[in-house]
């Protein structure tokens, strides 16, 4: 009576390790050396870009697609006089908004530096755009640890203006 309990038992067990192999799916995607070193490559190219133009004065839309507060999400209007931030401004009502929010994302060269951290810190995932002529960001999307929800940030730069 115990026996075929004993033999099925045994059958389902090993068949279990005869199936064939699942496809990874993206979020399973192990994160490789080669990606942050063209991650790193990639920034430093547009960094080099973005100083040769030395552009100091300058305007941009941002936009924050991040998992907090509405105020810290824009989008806004970011202003730059000789490489210092001199206003933030609500798109929706054109009026100041606290520039504590925006602290790390208000001049390009504070947007390379997201990038440059989300390297260093082994992001998960990592997902940039540059634009072709200048060098700067237009899209910056990390997901710094796949195993954590909401900690993600997805970055617009829109509507670049050099100032002059």
């Amino acid at each position: 009576m115990r026996l075929p309990i004993i033999i099925s038992t045994v059958l389902l067990l090993s068949g279990g390790f005869n199936l064939p192999a699942m496809p990874q799916t993206p979020t399973e995607t192990v994160k490789s050396p080669a990606n942050n070193n063209l991650n790193l490559r990639r920034l430093n190219f547009n960094r080099r870009l973005w100083n040769q133009a030395n552009i100091s004065n300058y305007r941009y839309t941002f936009s924050n697609g991040c998992f907090c507060i509405p105020d810290a999400r824009g989008p806004v209007v970011i202003e730059v006089r000789n490489g210092q931030t001199t206003s933030i401004t609500s798109v929706a009502t054109h009026q100041p908004v606290n520039p504590q929010y925006f602290e790390k994302y208000k001049t390009i060269p504070k947007l390379f530096n997201v990038i440059q951290d989300a390297i260093n810190r082994n992001a998960f995932s990592l997902n940039v755009r540059y634009n072709p002529k200048l060098g700067y960001p237009t899209q910056i999307d990390v997901d710094y640890d796949s195993q954590i929800a909401d900690e993600e940030i997805y970055l617009t730069i829109d509507n670049f203006q050099e100032i002059k």
